[in-house]
C-alpha cells in the first residue's frame, strides 16, 4: 500500500538536503602544513586513537570558529577491527577499500551518519593523533565495539533550524555561548558534532576528556570511622579530586587536543640521525644566490 503524500514533509526533506549540501561543500582545497607520511601514520597508530582533522567544509569553518580551534573533525581509529571480529560490514569494507580495510576509521558525518572510512582519506589534511593515556585493553575493546555498533546510524534532522543556525553569522554568538551552540537536536541526540559520539563511547568506560575538576578536603569527622577520626588529628587533611562529567554533546574536537588525559603522538617526527638543520636548503637562499649569479653574468656580459 503506497504511503500518503505529505507536501510539507517533501518540502522539508528537500530543504534539509540543500542545507546538507551547502554545509558539506568544500570551501577550499586542504592545505597541509607538512606532508603526511601514510606509512608512518599506519605504523604509529593504535586502535582507540583519536584522529583530529582540520576540515575544509562550511560546517568545518563554523566548528573551528565556535570552538576557537584548528580542529573541526574527530574520528576513531579501529584498524582491522571489522575483519578481526568478522563484522557483517567487513566484506563491504574490503570491496570498497581493498587492502586499506586494515586501516579504518569510524566517523560521524553530516548527511551520511556513522560510517567507516580508510585512513588515507585524510592524508592530505592537517592531522593530530591523540592517544588515551593508560586506557585498559578491555576498555579499548568496549570503546571500539560501541563505535562500531553505531555504524549505519542516521542523524535525526527533523528540526531544520538545527542546520539553519549554521548559516547565521557566527560572530553574533557571544563567546560564552559558543560551546553550547554546538549542542542541538529536536529531542533525540543528533550528535552532528562528530566528537560527541566518541565522547559518549569513552564516557561508557569512565575515561575523562575535559571533566570539571574540583578539590574537596576530607576533613569532616562525621563521615569518618573512629580510627580515622583519631588519625585526622595527627595528619594534614589530604584534598581529593572530584570529577564531574561534561555532557558528550558539549565535547568538541579541540577537547581531545587539550585534554591532559590524551597524549599527542607525533607520527611525522624527524629521524634524529638523518636530521641536520645546517644542511637545509632554504628557497630564499637559493633565490638570493640566483639573483647574485644573474648580476655577475650581467656585469661580465657588459
Amino acid at each position: 500500500m503506497p504511503l500518503p503524500f505529505h507536501p510539507w514533509l517533501t518540502i522539508r526533506q528537500f530543504i534539509i538536503r540543500q542545507f546538507i549540501r551547502l554545509l558539506t561543500t568544500p570551501l577550499k582545497n586542504p592545505v597541509s602544513h607538512f606532508p603526511n607520511n601514510l606509512v608512518a601514520l599506519q605504523r604509529h597508530l593504535r586502535k582507540g586513537d583519536i584522529i583530529l582533522v582540520e576540515g575544509n567544509q562550511r560546517v568545518s569553518e563554523v566548528i573551528k570558529y565556535l570552538s576557537q580551534s584548528s580542529w573541526s573533525h574527530a574520528a576513531l581509529y579501529i584498524g582491522d577491527e571489522l575483519t578481526h571480529h568478522h563484522h557483517p560490514q567487513a566484506e563491504e569494507a574490503h570491496a570498497l577499500f581493498g587492502d586499506e580495510a586494515k586501516y579504518l576509521l569510524v566517523e560521524a558525518l553530516v548527511g551520511e551518519g556513522v560510517v567507516v572510512s580508510p585512513l588515507s582519506k585524510y592524508i592530505d589534511f592537517n592531522l593530530r593523533v591523540c592517544r588515551p593515556h593508560g586506557l585498559r585493553k578491555e576498555h579499548v575493546q568496549i570503546i571500539l565495539d560501541t563505535a562500531i555498533s553505531q555504524l549505519g546510524y542516521k542523524y535525526d534532522l527533523r528540526n531544520i533550524f538545527d542546520l539553519a543556525r549554521y548559516f547565521l553569522p557566527v560572530s553574533l554568538v557571544p563567546r560564552r555561548f559558543r560551546r553550547k551552540a554546538l549542542q542541538f537536536g529536536s529531542g533525540l541526540p543528533t550528535r552532528v558534532i562528530c566528537s560527541s559520539m566518541l565522547a559518549a563511547a569513552f564516557d561508557k568506560v569512565g575515561f575523562p576528556i575535559v571533566p570539571e575538576v574540583t578539590f574537596q578536603n576530607d576533613d569532616e569527622p562525621q563521615h569518618l570511622s573512629f580510627f580515622d577520626r583519631l588519625l585526622s588529628f595527627t595528619q594534614t587533611p589530604r584534598p581529593r579530586l572530584i570529577f564531574r562529567r561534561s555532557h558528550p554533546t558539549l565535547i568538541t574536537p579541540r577537547d581531545f587536543d587539550l585534554s591532559p588525559y590524551f597524549e599527542i603522538i607525533k607520527f611525522d617526527t624527524i629521524e634524529p640521525r638523518r636530521f641536520d638543520y645546517s644542511k637545509i636548503v632554504w628557497a630564499e637562499d637559493e633565490e638570493e644566490q640566483l639573483a647574485v649569479s644573474l648580476q655577475v653574468v650581467a656585469k661580465t656580459g657588459s
